[in-house]
């Protein structure tokens, strides 16, 4: 608290903590008043004139924006003023108690624009309110080459140990990016590697904002994406041919039986190969968590294949979720009035475009991938999707947001711009996060925090306060704020 003394002073200034996100101002007896005036930056001022005097003193209530990047300190300017005393409040540190979450996250960081909004979020709508041991780790290109990809690892052991982890997006790395940051090798993809050791399910689900037009527009009830995170293309061997030769798939059992051996093609010159796998024991959680999320949001479910051309591969997914439904929910669902069945993908994808959504649609790890973005962007856009992994106990939870490091307005942020890049998903990511370890620790209010902060999210922009992706989407006319003026209004809404 800062407490000023001053008679028939024309001008003062008083300076601010950055860190401050509330400031209350008191002029007690005050006289007259010209002008308040708060100083961000030089450009930057909020301005309040001729403010009401209330019982004899006056009260004002100044919203000031978390600083990131540069340390500046905020100015208090009061002009023009005849008082006995001025007083100056951290309101926020005063009057606010923060939220305790009890076991610690493990915080994931990662690359380019989505890596910026990553500590914004952070210092604007969760440090604020939770008092909480995130558990940090730097999956930035950089540092998993610097590593050789170890911090990747060691990242997804810290969310086994702890049970819930919150990512940010990250690069995986093609020819491009190896030259562009220098990189040792072409490092596998950060998501797979995490997956791989925590295995489980990823569920996609739309996040539904009224006023934001859908692509598919009979879509009026969500469509949820059971993503398999285990295996197939994510952890296949490939490789360049590079001259004639016989390629072949050996089996050799560990029991010392004789080896299985396919001839899978006589190359006549260069070409490509792949070699992929998965588990029973990874397909049956697969099943049981998708069948479980249908039974707990009374969904029907919809498993796609395409077994009629991979019949041992695919035909292997279809036959494990069929027996697991069949002895484990045929009853379950039937008691709910819902139903379960395959379809082959091409069939299913027809299906979903005609359907108002309402269903939960179980895929395999590269199909998930594709259509979890199709489902989002018929939704309105692919920075409206949650991204949750769920371990088959259901005891382990990653979550992220489900697009990519958005490079272009990166390279715009490099040169020093102002970006309009939606943060929503993000913001999801770390409230999904939050549900989960508070439903774990049996912490309501930690739950209640992170329903607050999405209903915060989605609530500024249905009253018109949103980025310019979706303020395309709404219309012509639709205004729209850069990415840290759209979270300044999440933030106020909190």
């Amino acid at each position: 608290m800062l407490v000023v003394k001053r008679r028939m002073v024309a001008r003062a200034f008083f300076f601010l903590p950055a860190q401050c996100l509330f400031v209350e101002v008191i002029l007690k007896n005050s006289a007259c008043i010209g002008c308040l005036r708060l100083v961000f930056t030089r450009k930057r001022t909020q301005r309040f004139r001729q403010p009401q005097i209330l019982r004899g003193r006056l009260i004002v209530i100044v919203m000031m924006p978390c600083v990131t990047g540069k340390r500046t300190t905020p100015k208090l300017q009061v002009a023009s003023c005849r008082w006995q005393s001025i007083v100056v409040r951290n309101f926020w540190e005063e009057h606010m108690t923060k939220i305790t979450v009890k076991t610690p996250v493990i915080e994931i960081d990662g690359d380019e624009m989505t890596r910026i909004i990553w500590t914004m979020i952070k210092e604007m709508l969760i440090l604020p309110h939770l008092a909480i041991d995130l558990k940090y780790f730097d999956l930035s290109i950089e540092n998993r080459d610097k590593t050789d990809d170890q911090v990747t690892v060691d990242a997804a052991n810290a969310i086994k140990k702890y049970g819930v982890g919150v990512k940010c997006a990250t690069i995986t790395p093609d020819e491009a990016r190896v030259k562009e940051f220098g990189l040792k090798q072409m490092w596998k993809s950060p998501n797979g590697t995490i997956r791989n050791i925590l295995d489980g399910t990823i569920f996609r689900e739309p996040i539904i904002c009224k006023n934001v037009p859908r692509y598919v527009p009979g879509w009026t009830k969500p469509i949820i994406v059971g993503r398999h995170a285990f295996g197939d293309q994510y952890r296949a061997t490939d490789l360049v041919i590079k001259e004639p030769g016989k390629l072949t798939l050996t089996f050799t059992p560990k029991n010392g039986g004789a080896p299985i051996v396919h001839d899978v093609f006589d190359f006549k010159g260069g070409g490509v190969a792949l070699g992929m796998y998965n588990v029973d024991e990874s397909i049956e959680g697969f099943a049981r968590a998708c069948l479980n999320y249908g039974l707990s949001l009374k969904l029907p479910v919809y498993h796609s294949t395409k077994n009629t051309i991979l019949k041992k591969y695919d035909g292997r997914f279809k036959d494990i979720f069929q027996s697991i439904f069949d002895k484990e929910f045929k009853a379950k669902f039937e008691a709910a009035g819902i139903t379960y069945e395959h379809r082959l993908i091409d069939d299913l994808v027809a299906f979903a475009i005609k359907s108002d959504g309402g269903f939960v649609w179980a895929c395999k790890n590269y199909d998930g991938d594709v259509q979890s973005d199709v489902v989002a962007q018929g939704f309105g856009s692919l920075g409206l999707m949650t991204s949750v992994l769920i371990t088959p106990d259901g005891k382990t939870v990653e979550t992220e947001a489900a697009h990519g490091t958005v490079t272009r307005h990166y390279r715009e942020y490099q040169k020093g711009k102002e970006t309009s890049t939606n943060p929503i998903a993000s913001i999801f990511a770390w409230t999904c996060a939050l549900r989960y370890r508070g439903q774990f620790d049996n912490t309501p209010d930690v739950v209640a925090f992170a329903e607050k902060l999405e209903k915060a999210t989605v609530g500024a922009v249905e009253a018109g306060f949103m980025t310019k992706d979706l303020a395309l989407l709404v219309g012509k006319d639709q205004k729209w704020l850069n990415t840290k003026d759209y979270m300044q209004k999440v933030a106020e809404r909190l």
